[in-house]
């Protein structure tokens, strides 16, 4: 894949506070409690903390941390905060870019995988679940064994990850680069970093245009909503994704449900462009997503 602008993900080390977990220490330190176990990656390992005088020694990280200087800067409840450990500044975990667009790392509590905004919108779905069991359940969706997989949106790699964890060799596509630069500030993305595991940085119908054909033994296609990026719902892009795969391959399609509080069936629109598009419809989640299949003959 020397052709492809392949992306080098390096996530960042260093320290990750929420809200709920700095009024969590003060809390403790306040009732006299001198050592406890919490997480500073938002709950994907455990640390070691000694406290005495509002004060906690982080002691895998050799770093000492005055718990009232935090909370004075770790206000918002729906955001995520980092600690750079070279640079000892801490600083909400948001990027402007040139364009103006403005991203935000959204916490959704303590210990849980957060979400990306873009101008305010969320780049997951949250309701009645969290990002992370959300791409886990796509990827169940879908099938997903060991094998080649096609991912398709990156975002904060939680599906190309889980993908991943099920043993798949994954490719997994992002046009945005400032996307990836928040995943990079995300401890829950940090496996984007994974030897079976390449991202290519590009327009999602371009680069799936010059793989290789029948190469995928499976697809999971998790695109902007309509809105933002129509060119992904078109019955010709369906078309490239079926030259993509193999023949029996599964494509999971993620639709959600735009248009239902006006009474607009989406998915029926995606169901026939998918059809004509040569796929088999094997079942359809209401409101949510799209099983396809690559006819074996």
């Amino acid at each position: 894949m020397s052709f492809y602008k392949i992306y080098k993900f390096k996530p960042k080390d260093g320290i990750w506070f929420t809200k709920d977990l700095v009024d969590e220490l003060l809390t403790m330190s306040r009732a006299g409690v001198s050592e406890a176990i919490v997480s500073f990656n938002l709950g994907i390992s455990e640390s070691y903390v000694e406290m005495n005088n509002g004060k906690a020694w982080i002691v895998d990280k050799n770093i000492m941390l005055n718990l009232e200087h935090v909370k004075r800067i770790v206000k918002k409840s729906d955001t995520v905060y980092y600690l750079d450990t070279e640079k000892g500044h801490i600083k909400p975990v948001v990027i402007t870019s040139p364009e103006g667009n403005y991203y935000k790392l959204r916490s959704l509590g303590k210990d849980k995988a957060p979400t990306l905004e873009i101008n305010g919108i969320h780049m997951h779905n949250i309701l009645d679940t969290d990002p992370w069991k959300d791409s886990a359940r796509k990827v169940s969706m879908a099938k997903i064994r060991r094998g080649k997989v096609l991912d398709i949106g990156t975002g904060l790699g939680y599906t190309a990850i889980n993908s991943y964890i099920r043993g798949a060799e994954v490719t997994t596509i992002e046009k945005d680069p400032y996307v990836l630069k928040m995943a990079a500030l995300n401890p829950w993305s940090s496996n984007l970093s994974a030897r079976d595991i390449t991202i290519i940085l590009g327009d999602a119908v371009n680069v799936t245009e010059k793989l290789k054909d029948e190469y995928f033994d499976a697809a999971i296609h998790d695109p902007p909503r309509f809105s933002l990026a129509g060119e992904l719902y078109s019955k010709e892009f369906y078309q490239v994704i079926f030259r993509k795969l193999k023949k029996g391959a599964n494509l999971f399609h993620y639709t959600g449900a735009p248009g239902k509080h006006r009474g607009v069936s989406f998915q029926k629109g995606v169901i026939n462009r998918l059809r004509n598009a040569g796929f088999d419809v094997i079942r359809v989640y209401k409101d949510y997503g799209i099983l396809a299949r690559k006819p074996r003959l």
